[in-house]
């Protein structure tokens, strides 16, 4: 497994699948607040300076250490968004590609069976279905 890659079983990827709309809004909520961010000096004086070591006080460096910890997680969502939308093209028939659809759209199981008047155990049949297709 390379730097940038996830394990991926049948039971990660329904739950990257289940996931994938929150995830999807929590990624472009997060760049948006991570805009404007601190940076540290590469150049210069400031280059050379030490460094804080060990825990520290100081609200900013906090802060500072917050904001890393969600980049860490935005990189993680990504993957996992990403790791989704490159299995996409692997699903093939018509209701699979439907009820995929609503689910990355963030539509419940319930909402999906009652909108294509299936029940709730046939459309997760549908979802295992789609969910074997991605892994293969």
């Amino acid at each position: 497994m390379g730097k940038g890659q996830i394990a991926v079983n049948k039971f990660s990827l329904d739950a990257m699948i289940t996931d994938y709309h929150w995830m999807l809004n929590a990624v472009k909520d997060i760049r948006a607040e991570l805009e404007i961010g601190a940076k540290t000096a590469q150049y210069g004086i400031e280059a050379t300076l030490p460094k804080g070591q060990g825990k520290t006080s100081d609200p900013v460096e906090l802060e500072i250490a917050r904001r890393a910890k969600k980049i860490k997680r935005l990189r993680e969502y990504e993957m996992q968004l990403m790791e989704v939308q490159h299995r996409i093209v692997k699903v093939k028939g018509i209701r699979e590609v439907q009820v995929l659809d609503w689910m990355l759209d963030g539509k419940s199981m319930r909402w999906i069976a009652k909108t294509m008047g299936l029940s709730h155990t046939h459309i997760q049949n549908i979802k295992d279905s789609i969910v074997k297709q991605m892994i293969e």
